[in-house]
């Protein structure tokens, strides 16, 4: 296995030293394969052939995602999580990008060459993320393969016979799946790249949770709660019976394997630093895991800065509010929230109702926004009891684009009488309307785009919109209470928190007490949140950047197209603009809006 990695790492070295003549050139392919199509009609079928091709190796090589679009063909299989899988999607890409390259974009539309060089640069990013062997810390506190099942039996629908042999068949699948990752982490330990041991002592946790429960209260066993009438009650009872032996027989056992491996070989072996920077090659990994999530070359030192700039801007708004109120200083306004009744739900299904009662009314007016609305459903519902310990407040899961499943928010009721309600108008717009429902349902119903546009993931997009979409509830005279509108700027502070936190514990040091401390120093989260989000950041180096990055530069271009149109700029054109060409790089975004400007601005003259 070890010869095998390393020969797909030495191909991909190989490749990407040749990318930067290929983008540039458009080089013909080798003497061994055909020539390209030389007509416009000819070419234009070959780019969409290959499009097509690569979704096909999308959905077959990743079952699981296909179940959770809707696409049931593989619903009876999973993932291989082999290092020869590895190896040889990494081949399969780097044949496609050598077809990709080869055609000719001369006569294409905007959206084909977009396409086209969208596919480009995410192959192009994982020929370069091979080197960094990210199949070998599959797992942490936030996910891994003993949490991404539990999750899918939430996400499918059982309506057939079919539907459930199917799940049957994925659970006898399992234990060998465990075994693949298992493995994968044990060459890691020999790499010496295993992430922090808190993270992992978090991760031991939930899944003795998962492998101690009973088989018929695991969440692998949810599809059994509920049987349409349609299914004989002597086929229930089948089902029933072969669902609850291989979680018992067969996937229990694989937890419980898989718990032991984490404490007596993979806890042991892991860091002591928290920060990515302890990895051999930590400090480059760091920088590619920002020019990924963030679509730029900003440094962790411009955006340490930025961060610090931001918290500042955002300390001084909420010191406005806390002295309108009374107060002299934020300490003092922030010593009586926990003491504040009117501030924590008295329940978990006072804390949903606070959700639903502000996303109601927000909705209501997404017609003055927006001129292009989704047809998805939308629904929230509570954070699974076995996730919620180690879960953000509330999160997004989209559903499918044919509406059988609803997107959905989950919102964390763990706890729920310590959770603050002032944040949570804020949270409503962020993970569900405007926000990630708005964003992701778009995308997914756009016609004339490639099926990968319309699940494409640029994380300073997604995020950066969600971010955006908060402040865009202050813009549209939404937060009317001080203290929601206070919850805004904390949300807000929060993100640009994350800015400083994440590059401090992975390019400058930190320690994990210095993270929460300046948590408590600038914010007034509650501890539940701080310490979940300091570990998160822990174990997803990068990712909270994408939030605050995305959201400024989708700032910086409405101011930018406010001031070139001024009487003529419309809002929800500019919102369609964003979000009808599906999740963009920054870059590409930026290059999209100035086109429309200079468009708007020609058609009025």
């Amino acid at each position: 296995m070890r010869k095998l990695a390393l020969f797909a790492l030495a191909v991909s070295a190989t490749l990407l030293a040749f990318l930067p003549s290929l983008r540039a050139q458009k080089l013909p392919l080798t003497p061994a394969q055909p020539a390209a199509p030389a007509s416009l009609e000819d070419r234009r079928k070959a780019l969409n052939d290959l499009f097509h091709n690569y979704w096909e190796d999308v959905l077959e090589h990743d079952p699981e995602f296909a179940s959770s679009i809707g696409d049931m063909r593989y619903n009876d299989q999973i993932s291989d999580y082999s290092v020869q899988a590895v190896n040889d999607a990494l081949a399969r890409e780097q044949n496609l990008l050598m077809r990709l390259a080869s055609i000719d974009p001369t006569g294409f539309t905007d959206q084909e060459k977009t396409s086209q060089d969208l596919l480009m640069r995410r192959f192009e990013m994982d020929q370069e993320g091979a080197e960094f062997k990210e199949w070998e810390m599959p797992v942490s506190q936030m996910d891994g393969i003993y949490s991404d099942y539990p999750r899918l039996a939430v996400e499918l629908s059982f309506t057939t016979v079919k539907d459930y042999d199917d799940w049957i068949a994925r659970l006898h699948a399992l234990p060998k799946a465990f075994a693949q990752v298992t493995e994968n982490m044990s060459i890691g330990i020999e790499d010496h790249r295993v992430p922090p041991k808190d993270v992992l002592e978090k991760a031991l946790d939930q899944v003795k949770q998962l492998a101690n429960q009973k088989p018929e209260d695991s969440p692998l066993a949810l599809p059994l709660k509920k049987f349409p009438a349609s299914i004989p009650a002597a086929e229930q009872e089948r089902i029933k019976t072969e669902m609850l032996g291989a979680i018992s027989k067969e996937v229990l056992p694989a937890y419980m394997r898989f718990a032991r491996f984490l404490e007596v070989s993979y806890i042991p072996a892991g860091r002591m630093k928290p920060g990515i920077a302890a990895l051999p090659d930590g400090k480059t990994y760091y920088l590619f895991l920002i020019r990924r999530t963030t679509t730029t070359n900003l440094t962790p030192e411009q955006i340490h800065q930025i961060g610090l700039d931001e918290v500042k801007r955002d300390e001084a708004e909420m010191l406005a509010i806390a002295q309108k109120l009374g107060f002299q200083d934020l300490n003092s306004f922030r010593a009586g929230f926990k003491t504040n009744p009117k501030l924590h739900p008295a329940s978990a299904d006072a804390l949903l109702a606070a959700y639903k009662g502000y996303l109601a009314p927000m909705q209501a007016r997404l017609p003055e926004l927006f001129g292009t609305l989704p047809k998805a459903p939308f629904e929230v519902v509570p954070v699974p009891d076995y996730a919620a310990k180690t879960s953000p407040p509330a999160y997004y899961e989209a559903g499918t684009p044919d509406g059988s499943r609803p997107g959905r928010l989950f919102i964390n009721t763990y706890n729920a009488a310590g959770r603050n309600l002032y944040g949570v108008e804020a949270i409503a717009y962020h993970e569900g309307i405007p926000g990630h429902h708005l964003q992701i349902s778009i995308a997914q119903e756009l016609k004339g785009l490639p099926e990968f546009r319309k699940y494409g993931g640029y994380t300073a997009y997604i995020e950066g919109w969600a971010l955006y979409a908060e402040h865009l509830g202050k813009d549209a005279g939404f937060y009317q209470g001080p203290y929601s509108d206070y919850g805004r700027l904390e949300a807000d502070i929060w993100r640009a928190v994350r800015l400083v936190v994440d590059t401090g514990v992975h390019s400058q040091g930190w320690t994990r007490d210095q993270m929460v401390q300046y948590f408590h120093d600038h914010t007034a989260l509650d501890e539940t949140s701080v310490q979940t989000e300091v570990d998160r950041y822990i174990a997803w180096p990068g990712q909270a950047l994408a939030y605050k990055i995305g959201q400024m530069k989708i700032l910086e271009l409405r101011d930018r197209a406010q001031k070139a149109l001024g009487g003529k700029f419309d809002i929800r054109a500019f919102h369609d603009q964003v979000l009808d060409a599906g999740a963009l790089p920054l870059d590409v975004l930026e290059q999209r809006i100035d086109g429309w400007i200079a468009a708007q601005k020609a058609a009025a003259q």
